[in-house]
């Protein structure tokens, strides 16, 4: 007799994540489209003019181990609450640098704006908490889905706001500050089970060394750090080559929008795709994907080039990401999860930090023209996309009983 799994709860958890993923997650293309114009506009060198992107980064990066602690001791609602208060600091800091024309300030708030970024990356790991087996990889799917609704929102805003006040940008980022507070109501519906502290004769789990050593789970970790560090690289340096190359911030907004809705739309199916076809090959399929962006990228900069390697580099991401979360997810029991999903993250948005630092020296540091910073930008994913590709083939060379 066929066991009937009750996800009901799962996919309450869901709904909720899709909702806040939509609604909160607009504040980061939003930070995206005109955090390096900002930076820009107020930094004496150029060459960092993608420094308040990193910063967010980083934020992110020294945030995610004591976020997913904090998960983990005192449930996810608090984790996402604190994420949302670091979202509307950063915003109202952000808003005063711009205010007082201090890079330093403007700095600051993007450092804090990490805490949220932070906190958004593990709406995925949330949406598998109660998740079965089965429905695992298209909870996760569907709640990157919601980003769908935060590609139209956010770039839009931008083109309300960046320009609406006297100081250039600042209304976006009191914008920011509106959507966080707002829509971290949203928390105060989330039903996951606060993680049950374990016994003291209970199995501890593996070490952070045992578990980045088992292969599953560092070539997952590799194959996700890939995908998100060139989906970043490459994409903080758009707004600035797409003004370079003689197109204005609308323009900018609306590759960002093409490339945000590439992000999410493919999340509708690809659940179903890892499902029907294994994790390993969708990775795969996302890395081929991010190298034919490069490609793309390389043949020109008319706005269709830029449109078609944007739209081609979220796909990538997509696959890539999704379908490494999901073979993480999989890889390490409940007793590990604060360990492993936070050591993930460190990971993961370390490398993202160091892209987003070396896309704006590519782009406006290399070649002394925009056109071959884009290009020095997009050739530089090459050495990145071999590293993940030969990591996944020497994993699937492996034995099953080894590899897991």
């Amino acid at each position: 007799m066929t066991q009937v799994v009750d996800d009901s709860r799962a996919r309450r958890t869901v709904f909720i994540l899709v909702l806040a993923q939509a609604f909160l997650g607009a504040q980061m293309p939003m930070i995206f489209v005109v955090g390096g114009l900002a930076g820009q506009s107020l930094a004496a060198n150029a060459c960092f003019a993608t420094l308040p992107i990193s910063l967010i980064v980083l934020g992110s990066m020294l945030s995610a181990t004591p976020i997913s602690a904090i998960m983990q001791k005192f449930g996810r609602r608090a984790g996402f609450m604190l994420g949302a208060t670091g979202g509307a600091l950063g915003g109202a800091i952000g808003a005063y640098g711009l205010y007082l024309h201090s890079f330093p300030v403007f700095l600051l708030g993007s450092l804090l704006t990490g805490m949220y970024m932070s906190a958004q990356g593990f709406y995925r790991f949330a949406a598998a908490d109660t998740a079965s087996d089965a429905f695992r990889p298209k909870a996760i799917s569907y709640v990157m889905a919601g980003g769908l609704l935060a590609a139209v929102i956010g770039p839009q805003l931008v083109k309300v706001t960046s320009q609406a006040m006297v100081i250039p940008f600042l209304g976006t980022y009191l914008a920011v500050i509106a959507i966080n507070v707002i829509g971290s109501l949203l928390f105060l519906f989330i039903n996951i089970p606060r993680p049950i502290p374990p016994s003291a004769d209970a199995p501890k789990g593996r070490s952070r060394w045992e578990l980045i050593t088992t292969p599953r789970i560092a070539v997952a970790v590799i194959c996700a750090t890939v995908s998100y560090a060139l989906m970043n690289l490459v994409m903080t340096s758009t707004p600035l080559a797409v003004v370079g190359c003689g197109f204005d911030q609308n323009n900018a907004a609306d590759v960002v929008t093409g490339h945000v809705l590439a992000m999410y739309v493919p999340s509708f199916f690809t659940g179903h795709l890892i499902a029907r076809f294994g994790v390993e090959r969708i990775v795969a399929l996302g890395l081929l994907i991010l190298a034919g962006a490069g490609a793309v990228a390389l043949q020109g900069v008319e706005i269709e080039n830029f449109f078609i390697a944007l739209i081609l580099l979220g796909v990538g991401w997509n696959f890539g990401f999704i379908g490494a979360t999901t073979m993480l997810a999989g890889a390490h029991d409940a007793s590990e999860r604060g360990r492993m999903q936070g050591l993930n993250d460190l990971i993961v948005f370390g490398g993202v930090t160091m892209a987003s630092l070396a896309s704006g020296g590519l782009m406006n540091c290399s070649g002394g023209t925009p056109e071959a910073g884009w290009t020095a930008v997009n050739l530089a994913m090459a050495p990145f996309l071999a590293l993940a590709g030969g990591a996944l083939i020497w994993l699937l060379l492996r034995p099953r009983d080894v590899a897991a």
